[in-house]
């Protein structure tokens, strides 16, 4: 039996073939465009994301060095101070002399909470930099640093103000500076291994702190001098003022 088949005049000319390879190219296409867009939206979003990421730990980091940098300063005067004493301990006859020196060397943290507020509080700020451990060791930092403050800073301004420990060489060569300077260097210590830590952990180089130390100094200076010209101008308004209101007491108008 001869069966004839029937074919569509469009397959024998291969026209339809050829529609068919038209709509997969298209297709294929479009979902090369879809992937694209998506990908490249994607792409954007993440390196947006890193980038937050890398400001808000640099802001982290340069407030935990700058810390640092305050309570070496507070801890150099400490042991200072205990020189004083053993100067005054040798040579009583120094003693007028040298416990005013005693004195302008109360030690001093000197820096802002606002970095430690804004990591602290915003859960939006902890979720950007996504590292749990960066974040225990941040926070750990901060409590040491306020424990700095109010154990040592503080408590010795206090006593410094009830006590007045230094009015007599008894209680100048009585006081405990030892105590506050053993507590010093061991807070300052876990203090820098944990800003080690922070710092290999984000694979901050201290090339990159200096370059941002000197970016944040820049801006900082320039908002000063930003500050000084407003206060300039206040200062002239005022003075005009001022000669306006004189002027109208003598009637001069």
């Amino acid at each position: 039996m001869n069966i004839k088949l029937h074919t569509p005049e469009s397959l024998k000319n291969e026209s339809g073939m050829a529609s068919w390879k038209q709509f997969l190219l298209s297709l294929l296409a479009t979902t090369i465009s879809i992937a694209l867009t998506f990908g490249t939206a994607a792409i954007i979003d993440y390196k947006k994301k890193q980038k937050e990421k890398h400001e808000i730990v640099m802001m982290v980091m340069y407030d935990m060095y700058n810390s640092m940098v305050s309570i070496e300063k507070a801890d150099s005067m400490i042991r200072q101070s205990m020189e004083i004493q053993r100067q005054i301990a040798e040579d009583p006859a120094q003693f007028d002399k040298l416990r005013f020196q005693l004195i302008r060397m109360m030690p001093l943290t000197e820096y802002t909470e606002t970095t430690e507020k804004i990591f602290s509080t915003s859960i939006e700020t902890i979720n950007t930099v996504g590292n749990v451990f960066f974040t225990e060791n941040v926070a750990e930092f901060y409590q040491m640093r306020q424990l700095y403050k109010t154990s040592i800073c503080d408590s010795i301004s206090n006593d410094f103000m009830l006590n007045k420990p230094f009015n007599s060489i008894k209680g100048t060569l009585n006081y405990q500076y030892v105590d506050y300077a053993m507590l010093s260097s061991s807070l300052l210590k876990d203090m820098k291994h944990l800003y080690v830590q922070c710092s290999q952990m984000m694979k901050i180089t201290d090339k990159e702190i200096e370059t941002y130390r000197k970016k944040r100094e820049q801006m900082e200076q320039s908002m000063s001098e930003e500050d000084e010209a407003t206060d300039s101008i206040y200062e002239l308004m005022e003075l005009q003022n001022s000669i306006d209101e004189s002027k109208a007491k003598l009637n001069l108008e």
